[in-house]
């Protein structure tokens, strides 16, 4: 089994990406492959809502020039996906949102290609607004129907300088808790498989009230 992980923050090893490392380190203390992929530093173009990744349906966005397509295949392929982001005005940084508006997208597009998947978020803030922006990445997991395991509270973490989260011992413990929660429920997935059969993908209804 995979977990690919994203890190929104520019900084490469900020302190998104020490809080990423929390929860892998227990991911593969479970025997679970991890990946780290950076988004926060690349240069991404927001949805233009062309509707073309719908009309084609080779799971791909047609905007080029970034790595958007590689990682959606990365997400497919995996077996859990975990999003983290540093907070930004109260909110996910914009290179993570354009990235996930896209691939999400592109995803539920394409037959719903992160369906029921194990996903998680987590936030890395210095002070507040961590529960926005945590709020805002749950929003993509639970659109896609994708599986979402808990921690004992809500998964944001405290720190200023790289680093600095590890101090937080209670936004520690989250995390670990986070990794050790996710890692059984891929387990559970995983053994699921062939003897308990997933619920139908049922077609979008869509209801639009201005008439």
């Amino acid at each position: 089994m995979k977990v690919v992980a994203f890190n929104g923050s520019p900084n490469r090893e900020g302190n998104t990406w020490h809080t990423l490392k929390m929860v892998t380190a227990e991911l593969e203390m479970a025997g679970i492959e991890t990946e780290i992929v950076t988004v926060g530093d690349k240069a991404i173009r927001g949805c233009i809502a062309c509707g073309l990744c719908a009309k084609n349906k080779n799971e791909q966005c047609v905007l080029p020039g970034d790595e958007v397509n590689a990682w959606i295949q990365k997400m497919k392929q995996a077996d859990g996906i975990l999003l983290g982001s540093p907070v930004h005005y109260a909110a996910i940084s914009g290179t993570m949102k354009s990235f996930l508006d896209r691939a999400f997208y592109v995803a539920g597009m394409n037959g719903g290609l992160f369906r029921h998947k194990v996903g998680a978020s987590v936030v890395a803030v210095r002070r507040s607004g961590g529960l926005p922006a945590f709020e805002q990445l749950n929003n993509f997991l639970m659109y896609s129907e994708m599986l979402i395991p808990t921690s004992n509270y809500w998964n944001v973490i405290h720190g200023r300088m790289p680093g600095e989260v590890a101090k937080d011992e209670e936004g520690a413990q989250i995390m670990r808790v986070l990794g050790k929660n996710m890692a059984w429920l891929l387990k559970l997935v995983e053994h699921g498989k062939g003897a308990v059969v997933p619920p139908t993908q049922e077609k979008k209804a869509y209801m639009h009230f201005v008439r």
